[in-house]
């Protein structure tokens, strides 16, 4: 189930500069009203601008937490910490706060408060889900109006609504408060949520890495340079060039949006932006691209670094699947998607090595030549870089592995076509690669999918179909014979307009865009 997104219902603000509030008395809990939009806590509310986005809860869990308030069940305390300028902020509960908020402001995520902190820009998918959480929590629980209407007319509201409404000001939800100065209250955070949902290495170096380059750029690309702007101290210039780039960035990567099940082949080569993985996937990008090794980087003073980093990601993602001349119109269903439509993200991560790899040593024409059979082998035995992560458990860990294993793939396929007469045959490549120690876990074999019971037939199962049958038809280069991209075609002259090719239909053929600008030429 799609999870919801209640991220917009607080508002992000950097705490650093600020130091703790003096010893005033603090509210030790707040009540159901003290969060309406116009109340005075709840407009002091804020979360620090390295928090997590509170996008991880589904539906069901919302209501779960609503419902538990409501029937009086016990609900674990906030944790906020009180600034020096008077702001309050959340260390820690943010679901459990955000979900109390969506009901009593009726704003699962595409409500007034939403729409504003988002500019307007809320995705199809967190409209779809706020839906889906405001009907189920009208079901389980009821509106917040019906509450009201129940204190001056409870003959107007269910029964049931009626006698929790009798209740609901006598409940309150406990505070905490973090002493000390904005360095205690970042540490509390940390220490705070490396014990319940443990935030995950990558995760970690991403909200630590906030002011620097590669923090900065990831968060512009993520957000399409809207949202929370963590170049805002940055000059007009420059603030202006980080949201120009991320905004390209973010629309190579992430439109069109994918929906499943797959019925297109025009898939977004980042899978969905909609989703608590695509920070980390950008974030990695980022570092790859820009050889972001495990030393931490400086702040980003003037966010001069942000904008050649956002550039030099551009370069690549360009190089991927695009119209740029440098383009390998690289097909996404081929390299980034299983046959069931799930996006690959240690994949997508290893081609991204490979091709910077290629790159710096000059070998994307070599790749081209051979480009069509190492496509095929990539469908045909697409569970060997399956096989690898699950072996390496973690992306970050197999990512290496699978670009060593695409590296040893292309070596073989080159050998191959130097033999003069020689005829390639894809699965003695293929066994000649897993020959290699290092690979001696791999099963020859594909793993068969779990048959599904029932009589209808799951997304996965419908994408497989459709894009098994699509690939078959898909059009192909001219000049490499690789499948093409609806986002990578140009039409190539078959004599060259410097030999006298005109531009009659004869003379015409389809190519991708380093076939048709180097390899050509």
């Amino acid at each position: 189930m799609a999870k919801v997104y209640l991220d917009a219902l607080l508002p992000r603000e950097d705490f650093e500069a600020e130091e703790t509030e003096t010893s005033m008395k603090k509210k030790e809990s707040f009540s159901i009203s003290d969060i309406r939009e116009t109340d005075f806590f709840y407009r002091s509310l804020r979360k620090p601008d390295f928090q997590r986005e509170t996008n991880e809860w589904d539906p069901k869990r919302v209501v779960q937490l609503v419902k538990s308030f409501v029937d009086g069940e016990l609900i674990p305390a906030i944790i906020l910490w009180h600034s020096k300028s008077g702001l309050s902020f959340v260390i820690d509960g943010s679901h459990r706060l955000s979900s109390l908020i969506a009901w009593i402001n009726d704003d699962y995520g595409s409500g007034t408060t939403s729409k504003t902190n988002l500019q307007g820009l809320v995705p199809e998918e967190q409209i779809a889900a706020a839906a889906r959480t405001r009907k189920l929590v009208e079901k389980q629980v009821g509106r917040y109006s019906d509450y009201v209407l129940a204190a001056s007319s409870p003959e107007k509201v269910a029964p049931e609504i009626a006698a929790r409404a009798k209740k609901l000001g006598a409940l309150a939800v406990q505070l905490q408060w973090v002493e000390g100065n904005a360095q205690t209250a970042e540490t509390s955070f940390f220490n705070i949520n490396q014990q319940a949902v443990k935030i995950n290495e990558t995760e970690l170096k991403l909200i630590k890495s906030r002011k620097r380059p590669n923090g900065i750029a990831a968060r512009a690309i993520i957000k399409e340079g809207q949202s929370h702007h963590y170049w805002s101290k940055f000059s007009q210039e420059v603030s202006e060039q980080i949201e120009e780039l991320s905004h390209e960035l973010s629309d190579l990567m992430f439109l069109p949006k994918l929906k499943n099940p797959v019925k297109t082949l025009d898939l977004p080569i980042g899978g969905k932006g909609y989703s608590a993985q695509s920070p980390l996937l950008v974030f990695e990008l980022v570092n790859a691209v820009n050889n972001v090794g495990t030393s931490e980087l400086n702040e980003d003073i003037d966010g001069a670094v942000a904008v050649q980093f956002l550039k030099n990601t551009l370069k690549v993602v360009r190089r991927v699947n695009s119209l740029h001349p440098s383009s390998l119109g690289l097909h996404p269903a081929v390299y980034f998607y299983s046959r069931g439509g799930r996006h690959k993200s240690a994949s997508f991560s290893a081609i991204i090595e490979f091709l910077i790899e290629l790159d710096s040593k000059r070998l994307l024409k070599e790749f081209t030549s051979i480009r069509s059979i190492f496509e095929d082998i990539l469908l045909d035995d697409d569970y060997i870089p399956e096989q690898i992560l699950r072996h390496h458990r973690t992306a970050a860990k197999a990512v290496p592995h699978i670009t060593t294993y695409f590296r040893h793939l292309m070596e073989h396929l080159l050998a191959a076509k130097k033999i003069p007469n020689f005829t390639i045959v894809n699965d003695d490549v293929v066994r000649e690669v897993l020959s290699k120690k290092e690979y001696r876990f791999v099963k020859t074999v594909a793993v068969e999918n779990e048959s599904s019971e029932g009589e209808s037939f799951s997304d996965e199962t419908k994408s497989a179909v459709f894009i098994t049958e699509a690939l078959q038809r898909a059009i192909r280069c001219k000049i490499c014979n690789a499948r093409m991209h609806i986002n990578s075609i140009t039409i190539d002259h078959i004599q060259r307009k410097s030999e006298g090719g005109t531009a009659a239909l004869d003379n015409a053929q389809v190519a991708h865009p380093f076939c048709n600008t180097t390899v050509k030429h």
